[in-house]
């Protein structure tokens, strides 16, 4: 099953380039995917894209505040009613970002803990944003005891020494566009390293848009390029990526 694990349709350009989300959904079936993942990333915007993707039972969402949106409005009970939500099948995106806002390393953390908090109460996985903040996730992530609900660290880009930390705590890796970058060597050599059994794939649209696409706006439709480049990465079919990544999205996401 060809599954975008991680999007975000209520920022994706309506218009000039979709007519609404139904078009987006259309375009990303006729080109196989079936399932998808619409990520949060404030609470503020959250009843709306809930309703963008209400009429589809394959897209899923998620219910989370972004480290980068760290100074957006959070109340905590509200953030626990929304991710209650039946439809929203993990917390986050959530995480740290201490390269782009440093200065606000410790609301980060604040939150970053509210979300294992309420994702362990819930019984729903984290999805997890880490730049520049190697340590400090992973040590969220223990102190909060997040191998009870697990996860996935989205968009990977880190160290086969992270990775593999975070595969020890039950999470799994998501793979985006950004293998398929000519700069992107050295994340290539690692994920040449890393177990298919513990892999996801997405496009994080509307950015990061994989070869041969780039420069343009990212969608769900373009994930299959990424199941392509990382299919000659492992050295295996792509048959095989797609099926054993979308076991991977069932078992975190919806068979639990």
């Amino acid at each position: 099953m060809l599954v975008d694990s991680h999007c975000h349709l209520d920022k994706l350009n309506y218009d000039n380039l979709h007519t609404d989300v139904f078009d987006v959904v259309k375009k990303a079936k006729q080109a196989g995917v079936e399932q998808m993942l619409s990520v949060g990333v404030t609470l503020e915007a959250f009843p709306n894209m809930l309703e963008m993707i209400s009429p589809f039972d394959q897209v899923h969402a998620s219910c989370g505040v972004h480290p980068l949106d760290c100074d957006s409005d959070f109340n905590l009970s509200l953030f626990k009613q929304y991710a209650s939500h039946p439809k929203v099948v993990a917390v986050g995106e959530t995480g740290l970002d201490f390269f782009y806002q440093p200065e606000t390393s410790a609301r980060q953390i604040e939150l970053f803990e509210h979300h294992i908090d309420v994702a362990n109460e819930l019984n729903k996985p984290l999805i997890i944003h880490t730049r520049n903040a190697r340590q400090e996730t992973l040590d969220a992530l223990r102190n909060g005891h997040a191998e009870k609900c697990g996860g996935v660290i989205h968009c990977f880009t880190e160290d086969l020494a992270f990775a593999k930390s975070a595969m020890e705590l039950g999470f799994y890796i998501s793979l985006s566009g950004i293998i398929t970058f000519k700069q992107a060597v050295e994340l290539q050599e690692v994920v040449k390293q890393l177990p298919l059994d513990r892999l996801l794939v997405e496009t994080d649209s509307p950015y990061l848009a994989p070869v041969p696409h780039r420069g343009k706006e990212n969608q769900p439709a373009y994930v299959l390029e990424v199941v392509n480049y990382l299919a000659q990465l492992q050295q295996c079919s792509v048959a095989d990526v797609i099926t054993k990544t979308g076991k991977n999205f069932t078992d975190l996401f919806i068979n639990r």
